[in-house]
């Protein structure tokens, strides 16, 4: 394999990316001047020492003389502590935030499970620091609402019931709510690209299953 095909390869393997697409990423690398990508390859490579996890919330951000490896997000005492948001991914965050109507805590659960099961679906995503975060909360926080925020789709709504089923007993013996995104995201929705106002609907209008 040349070291095209291996480029084209890793592009292919980006979410939502197709075989053309990915030839699309390669040949336009090959159109960038040497100090172009000189700069790129140097961007990626400083990604581990400038990116952490928070130890929270579980996204990434750029860490500078934080000690505590928490985001701004969660080092903040002016969110509500009470309200824990689970989503899918970094890029749910960012469209939830950009839309300005939830002051709420936020847990990454790190990918969904497939409907259709694939190999180490279930280990991939972070149930068990799931089921820590919130137990920590609960402790220091007084938590009273977990609200799973993934896509009105068959996986999505599969992993709602995967998560569900990891803290239905800590969320029964403390009394902790747990709600679902309501009316506003339409089915197949990725929460990722909705607008602001969509959001707002789909939290505003969340609900609980009996």
């Amino acid at each position: 394999m040349t070291p095209l095909d291996k480029l084209i390869t890793y592009f292919e393997k980006f979410p939502g990316t197709g075989l053309r697409q990915a030839k699309r990423f390669a040949f336009h690398v090959l159109t960038l001047k040497p100090e172009q990508i000189k700069e790129l390859s140097d961007l990626i490579t400083s990604l581990p020492k400038s990116v952490t996890e928070c130890q929270s919330c579980r996204r990434f951000f750029s860490e500078t003389a934080n000690l505590n490896h928490t985001c701004v997000i969660c080092r903040n005492q002016n969110r509500d502590r009470s309200k824990l948001l689970v989503v899918a991914r970094d890029n749910d965050i960012e469209a939830i935030e950009r839309s300005g109507v939830y002051d709420g805590l936020y847990f990454i659960l790190g990918g969904t499970v497939s409907l259709l099961t694939q190999p180490n679906d279930q280990q991939r995503v972070r149930s068990g620091a799931l089921k820590a975060c919130i137990e920590d909360r609960i402790k220091h926080d007084k938590l009273e609402e977990i609200i799973l925020g993934f896509a009105i789709n068959p996986d999505g709504e599969n992993t709602s019931r995967f998560v569900e089923s990891l803290i239905n007993e800590v969320a029964d013996e403390t009394k902790v709510k747990i709600s679902y995104l309501g009316r506003g995201l339409s089915t197949g929705s990725e929460l990722e690209y909705a607008d602001a106002e969509t959001i707002k609907s789909a939290l505003s209008n969340r609900s609980t299953h009996t």
